[in-house]
């Protein structure tokens, strides 16, 4: 399945991915409105990584054009107090977004997008010394599909229905999920089976070289070669590079992945959404290790 995917995303100042088919919006940092225009009509579900300011400034400017009965639908963290303070400000600041839905959600929830596809919370170590709870989440977009079991398959249509109608689909039928999409918001690598089986992984990269990290008291992030290490161990048919720091430059940033795509024999196409600048279509492009 393809996905035109928009972002932008650049550590500390704005981090918002949209992906048009879906209608879904991942994140929404400064600048959103600006680029998307009227097609940031089209979204009706936003998920909300965590409430650090490049990741919701956008957020107030998006609600006020596009509010209308039942949508946008605004996902996050529940245990974030940040959004239903943003919700309370929206409606004394903008009193006509009421049909807006803010939607708390937990880790593992599922939430449907449509008839087929859910959203499924993870959650992550991002957001550090805030307290009990989870304030920071990742995402997958999951496609479901019920599929006839093997034994059936080959029997005439009037025998299959009349099976079906017997006993059910939960006995005629296994859902087969497929990982479409998987988001990582600001997170560092925890897990490196996490995004196994991704058709597409969209990935934070801070930092170029693991000691360039900062204090370890504040938010964590990825470097590039964890990022690479994990992907070069999972099966991910693309992968979307974002969230670098803006002391790169373009060639600093193009030259360490291709170093790494070499060390770790990464044989997929490997995307990348450059600081500063808005990636239009990014899967349409050309990938920067020529897969």
């Amino acid at each position: 399945m393809y996905f035109n995917i928009t972002g932008y995303s650049t550590a500390l100042f704005s981090t918002w991915y949209f992906i048009d088919e879906l209608r879904l919006l991942f994140d929404a940092g400064d600048g959103l409105m600006a680029s998307l225009l009227q097609k940031s009509r089209k979204i009706e579900h936003v998920f909300i990584s965590h409430a650090d300011r490049d990741h919701v400034t956008g957020l107030l400017q998006f609600n006020q054009l596009n509010s209308r009965p039942g949508f946008p639908v605004i996902h996050y963290p529940k245990d974030s107090g940040t959004f239903p303070a943003l919700n309370e400000f929206t409606l004394k600041f903008d009193p006509h977004v009421t049909g807006t839905i803010w939607s708390p959600i937990s880790p593992e929830i599922e939430v449907p997008i449509k008839k087929d596809i859910f959203i499924r919370a993870i959650p992550n170590s991002h957001v550090v010394d805030k307290g009990p709870g989870i304030r920071s989440l990742s995402y997958k977009v999951i496609q479901s599909k019920m599929k006839l079991n093997p034994e059936l398959r080959k029997l005439p249509a009037e025998d299959i229905k009349r099976i079906i109608e017997e006993k059910g689909k939960a006995r005629t039928h296994t859902e087969i999920q497929t990982n479409l999409i998987s988001y990582s918001g600001d997170t560092p690598v925890e897990d490196l089976t996490r995004w196994e089986n991704s058709q597409i992984l969209i990935h934070e990269a801070t930092f170029l070289q693991d000691d360039e990290m900062i204090s370890p008291h504040t938010h964590k992030h990825s470097y590039l070669e964890e990022v690479m290490e994990m992907v070069s161990g999972s099966n991910i048919e693309q992968l979307i590079l974002g969230h670098f720091s803006s002391r790169y430059s373009a060639e600093q940033i193009d030259t360490r992945i291709l170093e790494l795509c070499n060390k770790y024999a990464i044989n997929i196409p490997v995307f990348r959404v450059l600081p500063g600048q808005v990636g239009s279509n990014i899967l349409n492009g050309t990938p920067i290790n020529g897969k």
